[in-house]
């Protein structure tokens, strides 16, 4: 079954010198980004079977994000998670940093080693381990640290001509919203385009994400692309907010989770296609057992795949019938072959339950007050004190 979405059908997504065929980008996720995950949305659709000739291929895809820290020092998780397919082109990386150098230092690395095609900056992270760091969407709060950062990634990068984006949230509530300003600021240097999630910090992923602020950053920010991101769980869900709020293009996070051809979705959509998959319980055991395989590639262990998939399941069921046996078991599952024992035990002959599969997924959680450094709220400037502590805050922040 299809459907029409009456919304108009925008024109490719230009980011320094790529052009992204669907504009649609992956947003990072701790976790759950890595390379195995891209790989299976991006070739999701790619032979053709149930896409109706839409391939998930056309959309830009971010890495997890990365530390700056801890790419300068080299730690293994992180030269792991930098690593890119082959074909996977542009190669993408999102960068974490509290401190200018620092950030220099991680895209010059980036840029003399060629180890990506374009960079994001992380200014939207709203967990307590990044923004009592002063980091994530805490950062933009600073201007002129926000400003510095943006400046150097973009000096590094543009010696190889590679573009730098921006990703942030409103800002740190609705008593200080930084959207508006950062935003002027990053075009003002030279960021490649801007990505909105259109919810504060203390929202986290509560309540509606609010369109209107996208809206009222494509009006601000006018020579480069503006992307909206937030409550995207369909293909129609991006062609709305694309109609409401005139952005450039959307950047698509928890919708993905156990849907990776939500991405083969989104590339019809623009296309201007209603066409839209529909799996059966088959297939999409069939991505789950294939999702799980690349996972094994990535860890180059399959114990740690298992461990991984664990938390894809529920997402992957989400509105199938699958009695509490199977999901308990799946989620404990520890090699391949379980996973195959208890697959085979599923009714796989069920079609896709339609709007019991649709919706939110992932937590969302509720609004909550935000944990920042000391009197980080004083000023919009830098304390002595805390210009002498940001630049040791990165190494102990993981993804968010």
């Amino acid at each position: 079954m299809t459907t029409t979405a009456a919304a108009p059908v925008l024109a490719p997504l230009q980011i320094g010198p790529h052009t992204i065929d669907t504009p649609v980008v992956l947003a990072p996720m701790a976790g759950i980004t890595n390379r195995a995950f891209r790989r299976l949305c991006r070739q999701y659709g790619a032979a053709g079977s149930d896409a109706g000739g839409a391939s998930g291929s056309t959309s830009l895809y971010v890495s997890e994000m990365i530390t700056s820290r801890a790419l300068v020092e080299r730690t293994p998780i992180t030269m792991r998670l930098i690593e890119h397919d082959p074909d996977e082109s542009p190669r993408s990386i999102q960068l974490y940093s509290v401190d200018p150098v620092t950030t220099a230092a991680a895209v010059r690395m980036l840029v003399e080693e060629d180890r990506c095609d374009h960079i994001d900056l992380n200014f939207g992270c709203p967990v307590p381990k990044v923004t009592r760091k002063g980091g994530g969407s805490a950062l933009p709060w600073k201007t002129e640290l926000f400003r510095g950062i943006v400046h150097n990634a973009v000096r590094e990068a543009s010696v190889r001509g590679i573009p730098v984006t921006v990703k942030m949230r409103k800002g740190i509530d609705d008593d200080h919203l930084t959207f508006l300003e950062a935003g002027r600021i990053a075009e003002g240097e030279g960021a490649a385009a801007v990505a909105l999630h259109a919810r504060t910090a203390a929202q986290a992923y509560s309540g509606t994400a609010d369109w209107a602020a996208i809206a009222q950053l494509k009006q601000t920010v006018t020579s480069v692309p503006v992307l909206g991101n937030g409550d995207i769980w369909s293909a129609e869900d991006a062609l709305r907010m694309v109609a409401e709020t005139g952005c450039d293009g959307v950047v698509v996070g928890r919708g993905c989770l156990g849907r990776p051809w939500l991405f083969t979705d989104l590339a019809a959509a623009f296309a201007g296609s209603d066409h839209r998959v529909r799996p059966s319980m088959a297939q999409v055991a069939h991505t789950l057992r294939l999702h799980t395989e690349y996972l094994v590639e990535f860890y180059e262990s399959e114990q740690k795949a298992c461990r991984d998939i664990r938390k894809h399941i529920a997402w992957y069921l989400k509105g199938f019938r699958a009695g509490s046996h199977i999901r308990s078991h799946l989620a404990l599952v520890d090699s391949l072959a379980s996973l195959d024992d208890l697959l085979a035990t599923m009714d796989l002959d069920q079609p896709w339950p339609g709007e019991a599969a649709e919706g939110q997924r992932g937590r969302a959680g509720s609004e909550r007050r935000v944990i920042l450094p000391e009197g980080w709220l004083d000023s919009q400037e830098l304390s002595d004190q805390q210009r002498r502590t940001i630049a040791a805050a990165e190494l102990d922040v993981s993804g968010g």
